[in-house]
């Protein structure tokens, strides 16, 4: 009893880290993406003032 009781606590450790590691993974992934998105909207209004600069 006393190892299944030791087996249980063990998974226990490891899920519960596991979903800390995956929070952290989905945390991150969220503010590289919005990042990504802000990058690219000034490259876009910055490729189109150039072109209107030029004419």
């Amino acid at each position: 009893m006393k190892k299944l009781n030791l087996l249980l606590l063990a998974f226990a450790v490891v899920a519960l880290s596991g979903c800390e590691i995956i929070g952290g993974i989905f945390k991150a992934g969220a503010a590289v993406g919005v990042i990504s998105v802000i990058v690219v909207i000034i490259i876009i209004i910055w490729v189109i003032s150039a072109f209107r600069g030029r004419s």
